[in-house]
């Protein structure tokens, strides 16, 4: 009897929930023309309380769609553009020496731009590693340490970076640690010529629709929390174990796989992959994900988590088809 009201009470937190975020999509609609897949993926990211990496070219609203995630979910949102001269300090924070009015001198933690719940940063691949490896630990373990000192990050904090893909000139290409830190990554395409004409409208007149605060910051914790709670059926786990294992080059049985892929996707993807299709569902007003759901988010999971040989890429061989292929098995 305890698990049936148990059950009851997860739908109707579930029904509650899919209505706000209902409501959350609508008000980004307002700002953000299209991208909807692009939208429900970076909501799924916040759901799941992870990080995400947007890419895309310049122009296609990145930013305005991270600010525009920020103003609806609640977040106070800072931006930080990367450049290859920026220093961990201008992220982090620094100590600075001040003395008072007594003379005394005494050291003052000044907090840098992470210390907010929504980062946006702006072309991380131009900062150098250095400045990239400061946010290793934030994105990990949601605190930084200077001069000894543990400063912990407000909650939930996540950060949504953005990468330009076509220009490579001047950028550091992000370590494989640091990929892994990011839940999905999320590519941003052109607009279709219908969603051109409404940007075109939109955006080019005396005024321009804003979105509007939707979510606060604890019913997004709610929410984060009720994602968790989702229950996921065994098929449904069944295809993301088999995904993963076949993903693996020393493990899978896939000759493209075992040939042409020089490394596979960690333990930190199934995590991933098991709270995004959670996400999605949620999102979508569904109580448990289904295996569509594994290969809809297959690629924004797996993507940045693999690497081709030179061999594979010259045969012609690319990721986008190879995750399609092996998660259409899968599931």
């Amino acid at each position: 009897m305890a698990s049936d009201m148990k059950d009851v009470d997860l739908a109707a937190k579930a029904d509650q929930a899919t209505e706000r975020l209902a409501q959350a999509r609508a008000s980004i609609a307002k700002s953000i023309v299209g991208l909807e897949d692009v939208v429900e993926q970076s909501l799924a990211v916040l759901l799941s309380g992870g990080h995400g990496l947007l890419v895309g070219a310049p122009g296609l609203a990145k930013t305005r769609l991270v600010h525009t995630l920020a103003v609806v979910t609640g977040l106070d949102d800072k931006r930080v553009q990367f450049t290859p001269d920026l220093m961990p300090a201008d992220i982090l924070g620094s100590e600075v020496l001040e003395e008072d009015a007594a003379g005394t001198r005494a050291f003052r933690f000044i907090p840098g731009p992470i210390f907010c719940r929504l980062l946006m940063a702006d072309e991380i691949n131009r900062a150098s590693p250095r400045t990239q490896a400061a946010l290793l630990q934030a994105m990990q373990e949601g605190y930084v340490t200077i001069a000894g000192q543990r400063h912990d990050l407000p909650k939930p904090f996540h950060v949504l970076a953005t990468q330009n893909p076509i220009e490579q000139e001047g950028t550091y290409p992000l370590p494989e640690a640091q990929l892994d830190r990011f839940l999905m990554q999320i590519d941003v395409p052109y607009p279709s010529r219908e969603e051109e004409r409404a940007i075109l409208l939109a955006t080019t007149g005396v005024e321009e629709a804003e979105s509007e605060p939707v979510l606060d910051v604890a019913e997004l914790l709610e929410l984060q929390r009720l994602v968790r709670a989702m229950p996921v059926g065994e098929a449904v786990m069944a295809a993301i174990l088999t995904l993963l294992e076949n993903a693996r080059p020393d493990r899978s049985s896939d000759a493209d796989v075992r040939d042409g892929v020089d490394w596979g996707p960690g333990p930190r993807a199934g995590q991933a992959l098991m709270l995004a299709v959670r996400a999605r569902a949620l999102i979508q007003g569904r109580l448990a994900p289904s295996t569509q759901d594994v290969l809809a988010l297959a690629e924004p999971v797996l993507k940045h988590r693999m690497a081709l040989s030179f061999a594979a890429r010259a045969d012609g061989l690319s990721l986008e088809t190879l995750i399609a292929r092996l998660a259409g098995e899968a599931a």
